[in-house]
């Protein structure tokens, strides 16, 4: 999963960079500057990328240990 989430990343960070809409007066749904509506969508891509990211490259088991090291200190008090 791991060559298919890294080249989003760069893909992401590339297309943030966006010079091509500065001066584009276009409305998009009559009323959504098209700069401002890009960001939108690059902004839910982002999220989703990073969703992707814990739900398939999250290191298994962490959370438990966390869990577990808590659970051990409230013991001991």
């Amino acid at each position: 999963m791991l060559r298919f989430i890294w080249p989003l990343v760069i893909l992401l960070l590339i297309l943030h960079q966006d010079n091509w809409f500065w001066d584009d007066g276009t409305l998009v749904f009559g009323f959504i500057p098209v700069g401002l509506f890009y960001h939108a969508c690059i902004s839910v891509a982002a999220a989703t990328t990073w969703f992707l990211v814990v739900l398939f490259c999250w290191p298994k088991g962490l959370d438990e240990k966390v869990s577990h090291e808590s659970t051990k200190g409230e013991q001991s008090v």
